[in-house]
């Protein structure tokens, strides 16, 4: 039975796991948007919210929960400075996902997951 069980394994352990999810979070910071399996995206995107929600509130120790995931200051300071400021009103709900069809290779169901740009929705 599944019941209470949280998550998705991607029959990977779990560092290797967590990597991936992060190497994910990364590469959405970096170009906005990416192409990944439906499930990956649904599983990082409460990753990828949890930074955000870090860039919003400017301190030493928001900056190093928000590192501790993306491990470069760069991409820290792009959160910080200019994903997160546009957000400062909104309570969650910073991503979307939307599906885009299989994978040509093994038919895996694909998404495209990327910010939500709530200045040109208002």
């Amino acid at each position: 039975m599944r019941h209470r069980v949280k998550g998705r394994k991607f029959g990977r352990e779990k560092g290797h796991r967590n990597l991936m999810l992060k190497n994910l979070v990364v590469s959405l910071v970096e170009n906005g948007r990416i192409n990944t399996t439906q499930a990956k995206a649904k599983e990082m995107r409460s990753l990828a919210e949890r930074v955000i929600t870090y860039g919003k509130t400017d301190s030493v120790h928001h900056r190093q929960l928000a590192f501790k995931v993306l491990q470069n200051r760069t991409l820290v300071k792009k959160v910080f400075d200019e994903i997160a400021p546009k957000y400062k009103d909104v309570e969650g709900g910073y991503t979307r996902v939307i599906k885009n069809g299989y994978r040509k290779g093994d038919c895996a169901p694909m998404a495209i997951i990327e910010f939500v740009d709530h200045s040109l929705e208002k």
